[in-house]
């Protein structure tokens, strides 16, 4: 079922406030500001495209972030609903259990399903999942960073270095390095253990030398006649330090990274990988915008590495925001489609758990 008239619906936009638990040993952290950011920007972007919004003050100013969200909390939901929300767009890290599941009997959602979010996050099971199903993948190993002796325990990858060191369950290029001999990666695993930022899962993956990529796959719901999921242009990342991209925080994503042209999309590799991020995106049968990046190997074929199931959404529109365009509205804008016009997209995607939608 769709989201009926979505231009006609009133949204409200949440944010994270709510510490993500440690599952199996690994954290996600928190975001500091919780997507408040990319949250008044969605409700600015929105607002301009003609959708009515929710918001927690009556006139949101466009430089006050807590105008335009609400806190994903139960009470914050409820307070969202109270003010008419008939759709809580989930701009906020969910997880079994995130009080967005009860949400989800009496609004519609943008945003992943909870379970699902909390199994793609666990990178090294989506991985295995997707291998199993004939998708090229890179290779990756899952160590257990409270080890009493860690150098035994990365003892057997020596000879598969250079090798990307990262936490199970990341955000964004946080806790990411590569460590091209073993004293490197004894003392990446080693630090990463002593953080204690995101828990005790550590994974260790092949590290591939050629050109970095990113694919923003939609649901089949987002443009009408689309019947799976479907890839925008993807966004080729340069720039990087220490062949990682920088996070977004500290370099705007729109200073090391550019939408391919249309001949660029039609080359054998990485029409190749497009297809294969489309039929990731179905095996995991995805509703809300998700984004897979991808790299290539020495001999220019692309494998994906990471599926991110809540990419960033932040967009130009509210002041001082000029440098705010994430990956996937580069992608957008590649297709022709301005900021509002994305979140448009994205908005018809909404998916409910009520028993009688309306």
């Amino acid at each position: 079922m769709t989201l009926p008239d979505p231009l006609h619906q009133t949204i409200a936009i949440l944010y994270q406030a709510i510490e993500p638990p440690v599952i199996d040993g690994a954290r996600k952290e928190a975001k500091p500001g919780g997507y408040s950011d990319s949250g008044a920007d969605i409700g600015v972007a929105l607002r301009s495209a003609g959708c009515t919004l929710a918001t927690p003050v009556a006139d949101p100013d466009p430089t006050q972030v807590f105008d335009w969200v609400w806190p994903d909390t139960a009470e914050g939901i409820a307070a969202a609903l109270a003010a008419g929300a008939t759709v809580l767009w989930a701009n906020t890290v969910v997880f079994a259990g995130h009080p967005i599941e009860t949400a989800s009997r009496l609004a519609w959602i943008v945003g992943p399903d909870p379970q699902a979010m909390q199994a793609i996050d666990d990178k090294r099971e989506t991985n295995a999942r997707l291998l199993a199903a004939g998708l090229p993948v890179v290779p990756s190993w899952l160590i257990d960073g409270d080890a009493p002796d860690l150098d035994a325990e990365i003892a057997p990858f020596a000879a598969s270095l250079p090798l990307v060191v990262k936490p199970l369950r990341g955000r964004g290029s946080q806790g990411v390095g590569v460590a091209r001999d073993f004293d490197q990666l004894a003392a990446r695993v080693a630090a990463l253990a002593a953080s204690r930022r995101f828990g005790s899962a550590i994974m260790l993956e092949q590290f591939l030398p050629g050109e970095e990529i990113t694919i923003t796959v939609m649901p089949a719901a987002a443009r009408p006649g689309e019947t799976a999921p479907f890839a925008l242009p993807p966004v080729r990342r340069f720039d990087q330090v220490d062949e990682v991209a920088p996070y977004n925080g500290d370099v705007p994503v729109s200073h090391n990274s550019a939408a391919m042209t249309p001949a660029e999309c039609a080359a054998p590799a990485i029409a190749a990988v497009t297809a294969a991020c489309e039929a990731a995106a179905a095996l995991l049968e995805i509703r809300a915008t998700m984004r897979i990046d991808c790299r290539a190997d020495a001999q220019g074929r692309f494998f994906l590495f990471d599926v991110n199931a809540k990419p960033n959404l932040t967009g130009a529109g509210r002041p001082g925001r000029e440098d705010e365009d994430s990956l996937s509205t580069l992608a957008a804008a590649a297709l022709g489609w301005r900021y509002p016009d994305f979140l448009v997209a994205a908005l018809r995607a909404a998916w409910t758990n009520k028993e009688t939608p309306e």
